[in-house]
């Protein structure tokens, strides 16, 4: 039925309606007097509401046991909540006083209230699991500013941060060997914490170490934090001008690498990588005095004769004047990480008839979802760093498969594998 006709039904009938109040109905239709007396007539029968009888129990992020289940494959808690409740909670605490310890006698920061217009940074506590040789595990504990928050011209202006070159490192290392040199590995104990800072950096206070009473006050940077955009280049300005005041040359092809000749024609060659140092030298009383005056600036660890760097294992043979550098324990990691520790080995990386090609890239949107999934980029970096360190041979293979890291097709990740 048309709505014209049931608009003249409806004029018809008008005694039929029921009218509710004065106010305009506009369009919204009226109730008719029948259906109203019908819906009158409908006895009212009381709801009984049902009660649940599920258990209520709490998210199971509050259950002390789900941080077991959240620590990564190192054993390594993500947050401050995980550390303080895993079974390993009493290491944790611990490496996070020694580094509030450091923080404080290095006079990181002022408590101050936070002025008016300027904003916090936030930070965090991060965790490290490490290994050393002789099976023995080191926890680490690092407060770090979530640095991401930055903004250039406010919180930082200069960032950049030079770092020894490999190819000096082997440099180095060959003029050990060759010249039978001593060879000692220093560590910077917070490094970046020595960095002086420029601008005007506020954080809340640490998680868990809040000091009583002052919990309103937050933490006025005198010096530089981890994570911070200009911490890395703070800390090697300050650490460049002291060994130029104490008369050491750096190097114009690689500002992490100094030199000194002493007066008894030996000399000292230090090589710079952020927080781990290679010194080399004719003279051990020379290599000690130089340990002694860096000791006295910075919170240093003396490591003793270099056996690791880098991820690097340095194994020396003085008598035949032979030093050999090895990556097995990262080759095997990153085979793990891509399950591929089972795979056999080969002697030829990338087979001289095997011609990678753009006609392998995906062409379908079938293909690309699945190349999606596939840690392409990921594995392609972990041989790069290899290649750099220890594994030349593969230099080539490497620079073939990385041209197609923006779209790779299967065939380009088979050669990968």
């Amino acid at each position: 039925m048309l709505y014209k006709d049931l608009l003249q039904q409806h004029e018809k009938k008008e005694d039929d309606y029921v009218v509710l109040d004065d106010t305009p109905t506009h369009d919204v239709p009226a109730i008719p007097h029948d259906v109203q007396q019908q819906q009158q007539q409908i006895p009212h029968t009381p709801v009984t509401l049902r009660r649940s009888k599920r258990q209520i129990r709490p998210p199971q992020k509050f259950d002390p046991s789900f941080y077991s289940i959240l620590l990564t494959d190192a054993g390594e808690p993500e947050c401050y909540d995980e550390a303080v409740q895993v079974d390993t909670k009493i290491q944790w605490k611990s490496a996070m006083k020694d580094e509030m310890d450091s923080l404080l006698k290095n006079k990181t920061w002022d408590l101050c209230k936070l002025p008016a217009g300027k904003k916090a940074l936030q930070n965090k506590w991060v965790y490290r699991l490490k290994e050393e040789e002789g099976g023995k595990k080191i926890f680490k504990a690092r407060l770090v500013v979530k640095g991401f928050a930055q903004k250039k011209g406010i919180d930082f202006d200069e960032i950049f941060s030079p770092v020894v070159k490999m190819t000096s490192i082997r440099t180095v290392l060959s003029l050990v060997a060759t010249e039978d040199l001593h060879l000692e590995q220093l560590d910077v104990k917070t490094t970046f914490l020595h960095g002086d800072l420029d601008e005007e950096i506020y954080i809340p206070q640490p998680q868990g170490f809040e000091v009583k009473g002052k919990e309103n006050l937050v933490c006025k940077l005198k010096k530089s934090l981890y994570c911070l955009k200009q911490a890395p280049r703070q800390w090697y300005l300050k650490f460049d001008r002291f060994m130029q005041e104490h008369g050491y040359n750096r190097c114009h092809s690689n500002y992490c690498v100094y030199f000194k000749r002493l007066d008894d024609n030996s000399y000292i060659i230090l090589c710079l990588y952020v927080d781990d140092m290679l010194v080399a030298g004719s003279n051990m009383d020379h290599i000690k005095g130089l340990k002694c005056q860096l000791a006295h600036a910075f919170a240093m660890k003396d490591l003793g004769a270099a056996k690791q760097i880098l991820g690097m294992k340095i194994s020396r043979d003085r008598k035949n004047r032979t030093l050999t550098l090895s990556q097995a324990d990262y080759v095997e990691k990153v085979l793990q990480r891509f399950s591929m520790e089972n795979a056999k080995a080969v002697s030829t990386p990338l087979p001289g008839h095997l011609k990678l090609t753009k006609d392998m890239c995906p062409k379908t949107q079938e293909e690309e979802d699945k190349m999606s999934k596939v840690p392409y980029a990921s594995a392609v970096g972990s041989l790069m760093y290899a290649m750099v360190c220890t594994r030349p041979d593969i230099a080539h293979a490497v620079g073939v498969v990385s041209r197609y890291m923006s779209n790779p097709g299967i065939e380009h990740w088979n050669v990968v594998k």
